[in-house]
C-alpha cells in the first residue's frame, strides 16, 4: 500500500511540474520542418530580426527584414498584420525568441519562433536567398 500511495504522489507530482510550464503562450518555438510546413500557408508573415548587413548576406524565402535592434524595431512591427501568423527568425534564435516576447505584448495573434535560427536552416541544407 505505501508504495502505490509513493508511486501515486511521483505520477502527480510529474503531473503539476509538467503543467505548471505550460500555458496558452502565443509563442511557439518551431524546427525548420515545422517552418517548412507553415511556410505553404499564404497567410504566414516571416520576419528576419537580424541587422541589414546580415539579411543581405541571406535570407529566408520571401522574409522582410526588421531588425531587433533598431529603434524603430516595434513602430516597423506595428505595421505587420497582428491577427495573421507570424515567424520571427535570427542567426541563432535569440533575438527573434526576444523579438517574439514584444509581438506577443502588443498583440499578435500567433508568434512562432524559429529554433536555431537560419543556422539551423543552413544546417538542414536548405536554400537561402541573397540580395
Amino acid at each position: 500500500m505505501k508504495h502505490l500511495l509513493v508511486l501515486l504522489s511521483i505520477v502527480l507530482s510529474c503531473f503539476v511540474f509538467n503543467c505548471k510550464g505550460q500555458s496558452d503562450d502565443k509563442i511557439n518555438n518551431i524546427s525548420v520542418e515545422e517552418m517548412q510546413l507553415l511556410l505553404k500557408s499564404k497567410d504566414i508573415q516571416l520576419v528576419d530580426v537580424r541587422t541589414p548587413q546580415e539579411f543581405k548576406a541571406g535570407f529566408i524565402g520571401d522574409a522582410v527584414n526588421i531588425d531587433y535592434y533598431s529603434p524603430t524595431f516595434e513602430e516597423e512591427i506595428r505595421k505587420l498584420d497582428k491577427k495573421k501568423p507570424i515567424i520571427l527568425y535570427c542567426k541563432s534564435g535569440r533575438r527573434s525568441s526576444n523579438g517574439s516576447e514584444k509581438l506577443e505584448a502588443i498583440g499578435f495573434v500567433k508568434v512562432y519562433n524559429l529554433l536555431g535560427g537560419i543556422d539551423q536552416w543552413k544546417q538542414k541544407g536548405l536554400k537561402v536567398n541573397k540580395k
